[in-house]
């Protein structure tokens, strides 16, 4: 129990926190493969991916916390009031395990009509560099296009992400253990690169 209320303690960010964890997603959305950096004191004992989440979250936020801890879906909700939801009807999502691309797919994508009940998923990752695939980014916020390789994105991860139908789609952000962290806002085209362009 103990170790539970510091968990509690740890994840109630204080305002300054906040704002600046606000300000590297809000950075990492408007220029999409730039890498920014969350706050580091929160990161000592909360996972990265979840700083996102604690500062956007409120009484009125259906959050979802995939973790083979299920400690840290209690710590979210008790820290920030928000409301346990199911994943497909999430507003916020934390993922701080490896994402499967079927959980991916099950992400509310909102509509024309309704684009702002769309979900902002944050997902763990090793590393924002160093992976296999590489992907190429275009679109708003992109100047000209921008080459990235995410480490541990799960197979199928471009497809299962989806083309986007903007305004509808899911804002994603990837992020390494240490807060750094990729923004891939509903309105960035993603190109798989194949082997024959490297």
């Amino acid at each position: 129990m103990n170790q539970t209320a510091e968990l509690i303690r740890s994840a109630t960010l204080r305002p300054d926190q906040a704002q600046r964890t606000f300000r590297a997603m809000l950075d990492a959305i408007a220029c999409p493969g730039r890498v920014t950096r969350l706050p580091q004191e929160p990161l000592e004992k909360v996972p990265a991916a979840l700083l996102p989440v604690l500062a956007l979250a409120d009484l009125g936020t259906g959050v979802h916390v995939l973790s083979d801890d299920p400690r840290w879906a209690d710590v979210t909700a008790v820290a920030t009031n928000a409301v346990p939801a199911p994943l497909a009807r999430a507003r916020l999502v934390a993922a701080l395990r490896p994402v499967t691309a079927a959980e991916l797919r099950t992400l509310h994508r909102g509509s024309a009509a309704a684009p702002e009940d769309a979900a902002l998923a944050a997902l763990a990752v090793p590393d924002v560099i160093g992976g296999e695939q590489a992907m190429r980014l275009t679109g708003p916020g992109v100047p000209g296009e921008v080459v990235i390789a995410p480490a541990g994105l799960p197979e199928g991860f471009a497809p299962a992400r989806g083309p986007g139908d903007f305004p509808a789609g899911i804002d994603l952000l990837l992020v390494a253990p240490d807060g750094r962290l990729l923004g891939l806002p509903r309105s960035t085209h993603l190109e798989l690169i194949t082997s024959r362009e490297d």
